[in-house]
């Protein structure tokens, strides 16, 4: 994963003078090490070499939420790794996908004997990864199993093989890549925008929560942390290239040295980019005849916000913040930061800023929200921006966003519902709080605008 990085950051620091072929040169010399690991475990069961000593998951701790019968565990779990297929083939039309991470003994003829277990059961190895312990080896497999094997049935057959702590998850099409491959797509879009990180690390990671932290935080400051971060079983703790500290949890599987490792490289290229937004921009036409323009923005558009700020009227910002508006700087840093989620700004052709839309990352969940310059209300400006954002949502996987305002803001309740998505509703004390689903199949039939040239060039 280090040289991935070294690889990406001279790429991106280099521009175009760099040939194409270095990145896929990258690409084929971890592939091809990835391959000599899955091969050398596999024939002969070598230790590995460079095994960090990490103590092995704690005895007696359950599988998580995933362990079930029905494959309906929600999230993307951990992804799989490189490695030909092994075992019997199970008959495709009556297939199912699982992920599936288990610990086995540092022993040879231990994996094979797993192996061998699965392969009696009709159940086929489409990649491993292994994850070196100091006592064991966390062993993670990407399976293709008969229909009605369950995942209960699943991790029943690897316990009777010596496997431990077995953990399930239904898997799908998305998990059908190798692991060098992914990493490498995880790392260019880091490199890219800076927004990116912590949606690469969950990616990365598996279904967790993600918090970007101050530099103090409940008494505890980002100096606790080491500079190369801290692994505590279920947590990692990472310091942000901007200074604080970045919180990863994931209760239902502790992380491996392994994960950790790859987790504290992407900070490390993110930190080693500095601040970068993608170039791109829309210009659209207003019904009137107006254009605007609708691009990324990031914090250092933080005084013209600012002044859009100061020419919204109080009824307008209390709408947007639910209550009495105070200093503008003491927010808008948080809410244009790349860490904390996307932002879109809507502007005049003389540059001012109209309209601004949020996309922020909120723990395992994702926010919206909108605020448009009085003035420029009721003209399509918010509707365009909150389908943008929805759009931008979807793509990087999410299954839901959800919008906070009050009930009485009919606009904003009427742009959600012009969205097309099925909408859930919440009304709390004059709170509403209002969820759109980003399933496929509600994808599919959503109306949202092609807003794709944004953060894209």
């Amino acid at each position: 994963m280090s040289d991935v990085t070294d690889a990406v950051a001279r790429l991106f620091e280099n521009g175009p003078v760099v040939p194409a072929m270095l990145l896929a040169s990258v690409a084929t010399l971890i592939a091809a090490t990835g391959f000599h690991t899955w091969w050398t475990r596999r024939h002969g069961h070598a230790p590995p070499a460079d095994d960090t000593g990490a103590r092995p998951p704690s005895a007696g701790r359950q599988a998580g939420p995933s362990h079930r019968d029905d494959g309906t565990a929600p999230g993307a779990g951990a992804r799989s790794g490189t490695g030909p297929a092994a075992g019997s083939k199970a008959d495709a039309g009556d297939s199912a996908l699982w992920r599936m991470r288990t610990t086995v003994r540092d022993a040879p003829g231990s994996l094979a004997v797993l192996c061998s277990a699965l392969a009696d059961r009709r159940v086929d190895i489409l990649s491993l990864q292994t994850h070196p312990l100091a006592e064991g080896t966390v062993d993670e497999f990407l399976l293709r199993a008969p229909g009605e094997l369950t995942g209960s049935q699943l991790a029943d057959v690897v316990s009777a093989a010596g496997g431990d702590h077995t953990w399930t998850e239904r898997a799908d099409a998305h998990d059908l890549v190798d692991a060098p491959t992914r990493v490498l797509g995880l790392a260019a879009r880091t490199a890219l925008d800076a927004a990116e990180l912590p949606l690469a690390l969950r990616q990365l990671l598996g279904r967790c929560t993600i918090r970007s932290l101050p530099a103090t935080v409940g008494g505890r400051a980002a100096d606790d942390v080491p500079p190369e971060g801290a692994l505590e079983d279920t947590v990692l703790r990472l310091r942000a290239p901007e200074g604080g500290m970045i919180s990863v949890e994931r209760p239902y599987l502790p992380f491996t040295p392994a994960e950790f490792a790859r987790a504290r490289a992407l900070v490390e290229l993110d930190a080693r980019l500095g601040p970068r937004l993608p170039r791109g921009l829309d210009t659209l036409t207003l019904p009137e005849g107006r254009d605007i323009t609708v691009r990324r923005a990031d914090q250092r558009d933080v005084p013209a916000a600012k002044a859009m700020h100061e020419r919204c009227s109080t009824r307008t910002l209390g709408l947007r913040y639910h209550g009495p508006v105070g200093d503008a700087d003491r927010y808008l840093n948080h809410l244009l930061s790349p860490r904390h989620g996307r932002t879109l700004a809507v502007q005049t052709a003389s540059g001012r800023i109209v309209g601004l839309g949020h996309l922020l990352w909120d723990g395992d969940e994702t926010e919206i929200a909108l605020l448009v310059e009085d003035g420029w209300q009721r003209r399509g400006v918010g509707g365009e921006l909150l389908g943008r954002l929805v759009a931008m949502a979807a793509e990087t996987r999410c299954e839901s966003v959800y919008a906070v305002t009050q009930a009485s803001n009919t606009g904003m309740v009427a742009a959600m519902r012009g969205l097309g998505l099925p909408l859930d509703y919440q009304i709390e004390e004059g709170t509403l709080v209002i969820t759109a689903r980003l399933d496929p199949a509600a994808r599919a039939a959503a109306r949202l605008p092609r807003g794709e040239r944004i953060g894209k060039e």
